[in-house]
């Protein structure tokens, strides 16, 4: 799932407001660790421009 969760965000990257929702879904699927890593994965591919989405998703409870 992590693989796919990947995929999905390079594919809606365009727009942020798919890219939070899409990112809010995969968080949901997730296992804890997959999360870390997958939150890593994202600051460093697309922390230039939605760091502060992704950090906002990734606090949520």
């Amino acid at each position: 799932m992590y693989e796919f969760s990947k995929k999905v965000l390079l594919k809606v990257s365009f727009d942020r407001v798919l890219f939070k929702k899409e990112l809010l879904k995969t968080k949901k699927w997730l296992k804890r660790e997959e999360s870390i890593m997958l939150q890593a994965w994202c600051l460093s591919t697309f922390g230039h421009i939605y760091r502060d989405t992704i950090m906002d998703v990734f606090e949520m409870v």
